[in-house]
């Protein structure tokens, strides 16, 4: 078992990762903390982000945006992002072991994991498109 060192910031941030669902910035983080009460420096919340990803409690996300987004959901699944405003939700399918296998063959690489990232439009937003 990994040695955890969970300072009363990085319990703050891990638990608002925890409440959200919405895969939020270091930003969005940043904000919710304030509304719980919470006065961090955005270095200790950074530096708390790190930690929490060294250890595997939590995971970056680098979706193609500037800023990086996190989710406290470790387990292996994918994400599926909306071209017109950004949301990011979970896809729960598993990559095709033979998508993992035709990889590995055109790269020579040892395949650990897959990340696949989806891009699409929204029910919300296609609504909208639609008025």
């Amino acid at each position: 078992m990994k040695s955890l060192n969970l300072t009363t910031q990085r319990q703050a941030v891990y638990d608002v990762l925890r409440e959200s669902h919405d895969h939020p910035t270091a930003a969005e983080i940043m904000n919710r903390l304030v509304e719980k009460g919470y006065n961090l420096a955005y270095g200790t919340v950074y530096n708390s982000l790190r930690y929490l990803t060294d250890k595997q409690l939590i995971r970056e996300l680098k979706l193609g945006e500037s800023a990086s987004r996190y989710d406290a959901r470790t387990d292996e699944h994918q994400h599926i992002i909306c071209e017109v405003c950004g949301k990011v939700d979970e896809v729960m399918t598993e990559v095709p072991k033979d998508w993992a296998d035709t990889v590995a063959g055109e790269t020579s690489y040892v395949i650990h994991h897959a990340h696949v990232v989806f891009g699409g439009v929204c029910p919300e937003c296609q609504t909208k498109r639609k008025k």
